[in-house]
């Protein structure tokens, strides 16, 4: 029986080296099973060889955190897209994978899409808000119920003018498809000898890092949960020293963002979204030939299916993002406590910080957005949407729909 090797990250530089960084990317994010040293090697040659031709259009896709060491934890789609592009495309589009933090972050990947130094890019909408402010109008809190009735709302004709239009007029982006989570406290050092969290009142008075969105702050401000403004990268730093209390973000990105070693309990608060999507730079979208606009579009719906299914897939099997988490799951093997709030305890938290029960807070930004849609009243609209399913849907019941085709 042949001894297969574990690919490490100097086994998966000297593979790059030699067939390119984004052929060995894209061979490794489609494999089945663990990732060996010799498996990506051959996949690698494969892959290099299948798109060794002449592209006409060469397009960089700027990723923040995606890397060798990563690549099966969140299966949020980016480098399935660029795989699938690329075939459907029958070469004419190539897309070189940039990850790492090595051409943007996740704070200006939007910039540098909407600039031009990056054609495509991946990031969360939430720290894409801070450069482009349309973003936020995914954040309010408690507007999505469920991961599926986020789904439902991406796949729906309406997020064409209450999302999707928007963003390109305003900010020259594309939204393309997305991942989806919906966002809690990831608790550090502090709370490991504490009973699992149960209640929000034994959050209140906590200081926890938020990301780029404004209106996630407002959240946490109203619940007590004092939001601390702290790069992603020093975030395992202020969880192991004790400099924060626990990090505002989804189990996914705990798990690839390399925090689950330096956590506790991960309290599935659910308060706003967690969504890692895919754009592009929509002048650059609008003046391709029709042919592979479709092909990019339809691309994207078929990525928006696949991490609906795969993605629910990884927080089970690979983060370990449920109760009693499996042994070999991250959160498992890290002993990390998944606190999953009574549904009383749910309610406390609305109440205490969403626009249907505290809406002043939220007044001035109801109105900017409103004003930059065009006039509807953006939370409400979407708000309604998302109530079209039943609060207990389950993600693999939404139905796909090509939102641009029914709008």
């Amino acid at each position: 029986m042949t001894t297969k090797t574990p690919l490490d990250r100097r086994g998966f530089i000297r593979i790059a080296g030699r067939y390119g960084l984004s052929s060995t990317m894209l061979a490794a994010v489609g494999m089945f099973g663990p990732l060996t040293l010799e498996g990506v090697g051959r996949a690698a040659a494969q892959t290099a060889q299948d798109r060794g031709g002449k592209a006409k259009y060469n397009f960089k896709m700027g990723a923040a955190g995606f890397n060798e060491e990563n690549l099966k934890i969140q299966e949020s789609g980016q480098l399935w897209f660029a795989r699938e592009l690329e075939k459907r495309s029958d070469g004419a589009i190539r897309v070189d994978f940039i990850g790492s933090n090595q051409i943007c972050n996740q704070l200006d990947c939007v910039k540098k899409t909407q600039q031009g130094i990056v054609d495509m890019f991946t990031a969360s909408t939430q720290n894409s808000a801070g450069a482009a402010p349309y973003y936020n109008v995914l954040d309010f809190a408690y507007m999505f119920p469920s991961r599926a009735s986020q789904h439902y709302f991406f796949y729906h004709p309406k997020s064409e003018p209450l999302l999707r239009e928007p963003l390109r007029r305003l900010h020259n982006i594309q939204f393309l498809f997305t991942h989806c989570e919906l966002r809690g406290l990831m608790m550090g050092s502090k709370f490991a000898n504490k009973p699992t969290v149960s209640k929000l009142s034994e959050l209140a008075g906590t200081k926890n890092r938020v990301t780029g969105t404004q209106l996630g702050r407002i959240a946490m401000e109203l619940m007590d949960l004092g939001p601390v403004p702290l790069a992603w990268e020093e975030t395992v730093d202020g969880l192991k020293s004790g400099l924060i209390d626990g990090a505002e973000t989804w189990m996914g990105a705990a798990g690839y963002g390399g925090l689950s070693p330096v956590l506790s309990q991960a309290v599935d608060l659910r308060f706003f979204c967690g969504t890692e999507h895919t754009a592009m730079n929509n002048k650059t979208f609008e003046k391709l030939p029709p042919d592979l606009q479709d092909v990019i579009m339809e691309t994207a719906y078929a990525a928006q299916q696949y991490t609906q299914r795969e993605n629910e897939r990884a927080l089970v099997e690979v983060v370990g993002g449920v109760p009693d988490p499996g042994p070999d799951t991250l959160f498992g093997k890290n002993k990390v406590r998944v606190a999953v709030l009574p549904p009383e305890e749910i309610k406390k938290a609305e109440q205490a910080c969403s626009p249907e029960f505290v809406p002043k807070p939220w007044e001035q930004w109801r109105e900017r957005l409103n004003k930059m849609q065009g006039g509807a009243d953006t939370y409400k609209e979407i708000y309604s949407v998302v109530r079209e399913i039943p609060e207990d849907a389950t993600v693999e019941s939404v139905e796909p729909r090509k939102w641009w085709e029914s709008a």
